[in-house]
């Protein structure tokens, strides 16, 4: 059975002003009117119900969580000690969903992306489903299809066309078409690459072999503690310890212990870059993994000058800026371009489109002279 494993551990300072610790962006309603969280769930459905459906997160954000998703069982709602990455959070969730099915197809998901339509999505992810019953042992991936040279992404090189491997399986050779009339592309990964200069990315862009990671993979629950056993045998033990104390008045105390002690590493560079039998399907879904104001304009309406505003705004002679306040509070401007102008209750930030980069070192030294409460 296919499982949806929700991570919803990210901290989303990119977004500060309007992402703070205590409600980072993943529940907020950046894309869409509702949270991120919330789409991410109910894009899976039907094809994925909601006793499939697991969400893991930090613990401070557990009643965030259950007051977003109200249908979501509460064993399916598994909070961290501590953020370790993704591949401590993966093998969190494969031993707690190993407990329910023995045979779980596991669907990962980061909480923070936009896809449309939500359609295409499931069919794709079916399709990736269907390969892995096939070839148990076998991670799939999807691939966005580059439209610029992005240097925040890191890239996944594909290698030989998928041939079939088996009759039962639906067609995933870059001939088949999906039940929506999607083409479907898949390929064998060649290899992994990390985020590349502006002169790199041009490369992977002009050769057309390179796919943008977009942290999506489907695989057996099973799998991935073998992967895990193979390549980050820490990770493996420490899960194991927690899945044989699963069910007992030990489990929480376990978990408090084991847990931080795994290595922080991500299940890319610590397990899939050194697996084999790792396949990449070109998503036919569009993707937006909504990292940054610059990503929150282009989910938003423009106005004449090119201002992608959400709230109240009123400029003279302004152009390209991305304008968010409080619905009572007015922002006005004159003569200024390409800014980010983002007013909460108890902050404002004001800063160039092209260094929002920078957001990060702001929050860092917001702690550093004593604004913590501001975060």
């Amino acid at each position: 059975m296919l499982h949806a494993v929700v991570m919803a551990g990210g901290s989303g300072v990119r977004f500060w002003p309007l992402s703070r610790r205590a409600r980072p962006k993943q529940f907020l309603p950046l894309a869409e009117p509702r949270s991120m969280l919330t789409v991410t769930a109910e894009r899976c459905r039907p094809l994925i119900g909601r006793r499939q459906t697991w969400v893991v997160t930090n613990a401070a954000h557990a009643p965030l969580v259950a007051a977003m998703l109200p249908d979501l069982p509460a064993v399916n709602l598994l909070c961290e000690p501590c953020g370790r990455n993704t591949a401590a959070c993966i093998g969190l969730a494969a031993v707690h969903v190993l407990r329910q099915d023995a045979d779980a197809v596991l669907a990962v998901l980061p909480s923070d992306h936009a896809i449309t339509p939500p359609e295409v999505f499931r069919d794709a992810l079916a399709r990736a489903a269907a390969l892995v019953e096939a070839s148990p042992q076998t991670s799939v991936l999807f691939g966005i299809k580059p439209t610029n040279p992005a240097t925040g992404f890191g890239y996944i090189e594909r290698g030989e066309v998928l041939t079939q491997a088996n009759e039962s399986t639906p067609p995933l050779s870059p001939l088949g078409r999906g039940e929506w009339g999607t083409d479907v592309l898949a390929f064998h990964v060649r290899r992994f690459h990390e985020k590349p200069s502006r002169e790199v990315a041009e490369q992977f862009l002009a050769s057309g072999s390179f796919y943008w990671n977009c942290g999506i993979f489907v695989w057996r629950a099973s799998n991935v503690l073998r992967l895990l056993a193979e390549f980050q045998p820490e990770i493996h033990e420490r899960v194991q310890r927690i899945a044989t104390a699963l069910g007992t008045t030990e489990a929480d105390a376990v978990l408090q212990h084991e847990f931080p002690r795994m290595p922080a590493i991500s299940i890319d560079h610590g397990v899939l870059e050194k697996a084999s039998n790792v396949i990449v399907l070109e998503a036919p879904f569009e993707w937006d993994d909504v990292g940054s104001w610059q990503a929150f304009a282009r989910w938003h309406d423009t106005d004449g000058d090119g201002n992608a505003v959400d709230g109240r705004h009123c400029g003279v002679d302004t152009h390209g800026c991305i304008v968010r306040s409080e619905p009572e509070h007015l922002v006005a401007t004159i003569g200024v371009d390409d800014l980010i102008i983002v007013q909460t209750p108890d902050a404002t930030l004001v800063a160039r489109k092209d260094d929002e980069n920078s957001i990060r070192r702001l929050v860092a030294l917001l702690e550093v002279r004593g604004h913590g409460r501001f975060l």
